[in-house]
């Protein structure tokens, strides 16, 4: 039973580098820096796969071919038990933490909000997988959190690509993603949550 990496976001090329496909970016650059073999579409599991080892551990990166909201139609053909789902990560956008900041959950916590999440514990039928989330809101300059306000607003926001001004930041974001997910394997969830939850 190896883990189970699944990058959240929206296939198809016009909503690459939108801030809602911050997790699906984070498994792109982690297949790229592991060596992984080119993502290709499993039809039965709706997704695009990639396997491959870290540390050893058999490892499936996953980025679902459905929308974000649609997530849960992908996880039960990678994820077959419970137990079983304690090696997955799922990771995602989060608007309620500025960009540069990520942050990971122990099994058990909720989906705060965010439908795939939402969708993939109906399809599980359990809240027990980690989450790593990705910060895509803006922050003022005394650090204070500056995210868009509900409805049209909040759905612009995440299917808006990052500004130019943004792309150092993304990108250090999205490598220390990627090692927080690399010490999950390697070395366990303390290990990974202390990296991932150091600003």
């Amino acid at each position: 039973m190896g883990y189970v990496l699944i990058g959240l976001g929206n296939p198809g090329g016009e909503y690459a580098k939108t801030r809602h496909n911050a997790g699906r970016m984070a498994v792109e650059l982690l297949a790229k820096e592991e060596g992984f073999p080119e993502f290709t579409l499993k039809k039965t599991a709706n997704a695009m796969v990639s396997e491959g080892t870290i540390g050893g551990e058999k490892v499936t990166l996953v980025l679902p071919d459905v929308s974000m909201n649609l997530s849960g139609k992908v996880a039960p053909s990678f994820v077959k038990s419970k137990p079983a789902a304690k090696k997955m990560i799922v990771i995602r956008d989060e608007l309620d933490l500025p960009l540069g900041v990520i942050k990971m959950t122990v099994p058990g916590r909720g989906s705060g909000g965010h439908k795939g999440v939402e969708s993939i514990m109906r399809a599980l039928k359990t809240k027990d997988f980690v989450q790593i989330k990705i910060g895509i809101s803006a922050e003022t300059a005394k650090g204070k959190l500056k995210k868009p306000a509900a409805g049209e607003k909040v759905i612009k926001h995440v299917i808006g690509k990052f500004k130019p001004a943004e792309e150092a930041t993304l990108k250090d974001t999205l490598a220390r993603t990627t090692q927080a997910a690399r010490l999950f394997i390697t070395d366990g969830i303390e290990a990974a949550a202390m990296k991932a939850n150091t600003r």
